[in-house]
């Protein structure tokens, strides 16, 4: 990087800074990509310097990578610095400032990042505070979902937004476009000349866009009610992983040509109507704390997305996401259509074990799988499903794998908007999402440790859904499956 930075971190005694913001700063300045830099923690928690490196050590003991050794630990915690957010923004500002007047003696010119781990509510008290102590000039800011509610209150956020920052200091995080396997998409779709031919209607069948969750509330409850797992995950996730698959190539790999073609792939979207989704709440919801006796919130959601451009148009796209299900997973699977079966005898099991499947996992440590029919060995013709599997962990670069949450802080600190979502994509999302908000489809119980209510198979028919698994992932070097 060019210039230097002061990184402030809002909520930096919070539970994501904990597991998740501090140990990857850590990681970061571990890799040699986080040189000549300042972090300023701030919260509502009344601790000094001392305490709050206190903390950031237990959590990146707890929640790290890889351990520290005392000096590599004496260098980094040198970095850190807090202020009380009782302190008011005077005290923020001269903090700030004193780190920058640190860094600058090195020569080079010095940024501001502010990373906002903090409650919806108070996101925007954050940058009124920005505002006020003078530290929204060559600086960047860091925003975590919810990006509004509804259509009507994401443009109210980005309006208020947009009256202290340019739109091209915001950086709204989606940790799923953080992951390597969600990039590797673009590298697989653009970058080989056998699948770049047949991503599209003439070929694919059918797309499987699965995130089933087996946490529950963890705490959330209040949060929870007042959003539900469309607002929380659908719009600012699983559309946002969607876009990557359906959007058309772009210029190049830059920011400008992808945020473009995201928003294109929004705007062909057909409205999601209630019909066209299933909503469920998990047994036992309603006994949390605040949650409301007759709560109409859903905890699991699964709709059908039409895209209605040239590329897709009559290719359903299956989203379904949920708490408290039977496994946690993170799948996009592509159906591709299958051929004229005649040929092959009775008996021979074609076509009996459905399509061939492309499937992407979005795990840290991302896997890929092609399902295709073969000839079992032996007289006769035979068929069996066989599958080519690539995982990162297998190779000798799964060390530089970095996790979504660094990856994208170090991508905000770079000004590279690639994996971050803008104003007008959001604010399309919320506008398509309209009869759906208006109108929700009825909520359904479903059980804990289930798969969601019984209504999600006759949405997705005449296709089953593919979690779970008819096999399993095959293990390193095993090749029994």
């Amino acid at each position: 990087m060019e210039n230097a930075h002061v990184i402030v971190l809002f909520g930096a005694t919070g539970d994501l800074s904990r597991r998740k913001l501090l140990p990857g700063l850590m990681r970061l300045w571990q890799a040699g990509l986080l040189d000549d830099t300042r972090i300023v923690g701030t919260s509502l928690d009344d601790v000094d310097t001392e305490g709050f490196v206190r903390i950031a050590h237990e959590s990146c003991e707890e929640f790290g990578k890889r351990a520290l050794s005392p000096e590599e630990w004496e260098t980094f915690s040198g970095m850190l610095s807090f202020v009380p957010q009782s302190a008011g923004p005077p005290a923020l500002a001269e903090a700030v400032r004193e780190a920058e007047t640190e860094l600058a003696r090195g020569g080079r010119p010095v940024d501001f990042l502010h990373y906002l781990s903090v409650p919806p509510k108070a996101a925007l008290d954050v940058v009124r505070q920005l505002d006020e102590a003078g530290l929204v000039k060559q600086s960047r800011i860091v925003m975590e979902k919810p990006f509004g509610t509804d259509l009507e209150s994401a443009r109210r956020l980005n309006e208020r937004l947009h009256q202290v920052f340019d739109e091209a200091q915001i950086f709204r995080i989606d940790h799923f476009l953080g992951k390597e396997a969600a990039q590797n998409i673009l590298a697989f779709r653009f970058a080989n000349g056998l699948f770049e031919p047949i991503w599209n209607r003439n070929f694919i069948d059918h797309v499987q866009i699965d995130v089933p969750e087996t946490l529950g509330l963890e705490g959330r409850s209040r949060f929870y009610e007042g959003t539900g797992a469309y607002r929380d995950m659908v719009v600012t996730h699983l559309m946002q992983v969607l876009a990557f698959m359906a959007m058309e190539p772009p210029t190049s790999l830059a920011p400008g040509p992808i945020s473009d073609e995201k928003l294109k792939v929004f705007r062909s979207m057909r409205p999601i109507e209630p019909h066209n989704v299933v909503r469920g709440q998990y047994a036992g919801y309603r006994d949390h704390d605040e949650v409301a006796d007759d709560s109409d919130t859903e905890t699991f959601v699964a709709l059908k997305v039409e895209i209605d451009n040239w590329r897709w148009a009559g290719v359903p796209f299956y989203l379904r996401t949920g708490k408290k299900m039977a496994e946690g997973a993170r799948i996009i699977s592509i159906a591709f259509k299958e051929p004229p079966l005649t040929m092959f005898p009775r008996g021979s099991n074609a076509g009996t074990q459905g399509p061939d499947h492309l499937t992407f996992d979005l795990a840290d440590q991302s896997r890929m799988s092609l399902s295709f029919y073969g000839k079992r060995p032996g007289p006769g013709m035979k068929l069996e499903k066989l599958s080519m599997q690539f995982a990162t962990h297998e190779t000798s670069s799964s060390l530089a794998v970095l996790e979504a949450y660094e990856r994208l802080i170090h991508d905000a600190l770079r000004g590279d908007h690639t994996l971050f979502t803008t104003a007008a994509g959001i604010e399309t999302l919320w506008e398509k999402s309209i009869p759906l908000l208006v109108t929700p489809s009825p909520v359904r119980t479903y059980p804990v440790g289930s798969w969601g209510p019984n209504a999600i198979h006759q949405l997705v028919a005449p296709h089953a859904w593919r979690l779970p698994f008819e096999r399993s992932w095959r293990e390193h070097n095993d090749y029994g499956q």
